[in-house]
């Protein structure tokens, strides 16, 4: 029998839902915390120690990525550390981890161990490169995957080398790909009763990510270059510069080529043979650009944006990280939630980027500290207060 939902989750979606957290880094932690974030009651087995520096429990990255979560610490290098996860996934829906295939099945928890101790259960885990394969054995990171998967070869300004995205595109999309997957097998267990083992890796997640680009090379046998700051293949769709910093536009053809050019005093420009299909605007890229480029150095960011946005031209101000947390529309949407930490006091989290009509979004919980619900946990899966100890004198759980 499952554990009951936690109180402060009794409404959410996921409420009643155990999902055991092996994770380690962002990708396994980014889709755990999907789960998270949705009322799932998400218990973070932590390692006795896991090499991160001193601290980290109150870095950015962690207060951010484990919130809404609860952990104990469990030494799965004991016997009776690994006897223990057995019992806790008897009566968990989900655990999910994102090691190295290999020590999964060193520390006792693969899908075949896991599917004999409970047919229901769904396993999801996230590697570099996949479970098998040449590359399975090796160890990934995101800028491992950015380079191997070809988004490194198509960002950037061309002729100036590789350039990574970023963030951490291959770590998130990987955890997103992996929380779909998972919810997918959840809707199927409630069909047949039985549980599915659903993986991705850093490296399939960022061939995915390409989408239209690996189109361009799987379809038409086009292998992409870089563009920097121009839309790949549309024109005008890029950054430009204003008189006051820059902008984006969006007005590649049809009536918004037309209006783009009268709004900036050129329309002239759709008539030039030169620019006058989008093929020629492409072969003709920084000619035309040129010709944008003065016009709009002539005003600022503001007012482009006003004035472009007005006659149905998407177009927005490049922002850095702290002016997007002040624009109006970000500050409307709630991005920057508040939550209570009980060292860093009032914090801000960024919540989660889906919003479900009638469901709070609040963050509900601070991220733990290591092992800081250990006993609550333990109680909670039916262990007596003796057992526990036992536990403890044994160095299975601390």
């Amino acid at each position: 029998m499952n554990p009951p939902p936690l109180p402060d989750a009794a409404e959410l979606p996921l409420a009643g839902i155990t999902v055991l957290d092996l994770t380690i880094a962002r990708a396994g932690p980014t889709a755990v915390r999907q789960l998270a974030d949705w009322g799932a009651d998400v218990i973070r087995v932590d390692a006795p120690t896991d090499g991160f520096e001193e601290g980290r429990e109150a870095s950015p990255d962690h207060l951010n990525i484990h919130r809404n979560k609860r952990s104990l610490v469990i030494d799965l290098k004991n016997p009776s550390g690994r006897e223990l996860l057995h019992r806790l996934v008897r009566a968990a829906d989900v655990l999910i981890e994102n090691l190295r295939p290999t020590v999964k099945y060193r520390l006792g928890f693969d899908w075949d161990t896991l599917h004999a101790v409970n047919p229901a259960l769904v396993m999801g885990s996230i590697s570099g490169f996949g479970q098998d394969g040449p590359y399975a054995t090796r160890g990934g990171v995101d800028q491992i995957a950015q380079g191997l998967g070809g988004m490194m070869a198509v960002t950037g300004l061309p002729g100036h080398g590789p350039v990574r995205a970023g963030v951490a595109i291959s770590d998130v999309t990987a955890g997103l790909q992996l929380a779909i997957g998972v919810l997918v097998a959840l809707i199927e267990r409630s069909r047949t009763g039985e549980g599915r083992w659903v993986h991705t890796s850093l490296l399939e997640s960022m061939i995915g990510m390409l989408d239209f680009q690996a189109a361009r090379w799987t379809v038409a046998g086009e292998d992409p270059p870089q563009a920097g700051n121009d839309h790949p293949t549309m024109i005008p769709m890029g950054t430009y510069e204003a008189a006051d910093g820059h902008i984006n536009i969006a007005a590649p053809g049809g009536r918004l080529w037309r209006a783009f050019c009268a709004e900036i005093g050129r329309p002239d420009l759709p008539d030039d043979e030169r620019f006058s299909s989008i093929k020629l605007r492409s072969a003709n890229r920084t000619d035309l650009n040129k010709l944008i480029g003065e016009r709009l150095a002539t005003a600022g960011c503001d007012e482009w944006v006003q004035r472009l946005n007005a006659v149905g031209i998407p177009c927005g101000r490049v922002n850095t990280v702290a002016e997007a947390f002040a624009d109006p529309q970000v500050q409307h949407l709630g991005m920057a939630a508040p939550v209570h930490h009980p060292v860093m006091g009032d914090i801000r989290i960024v919540r989660n980027a889906t919003q479900i009509d009638g469901v709070p979004g609040d963050i509900r919980r601070p991220s733990p500290a290591q092992g800081e619900h250990t006993d609550e946990i333990l109680a909670q899966f039916g262990l007596e207060p003796d057992e526990i100890a036992a536990l403890r004198d044994a160095g299975a759980v601390s």
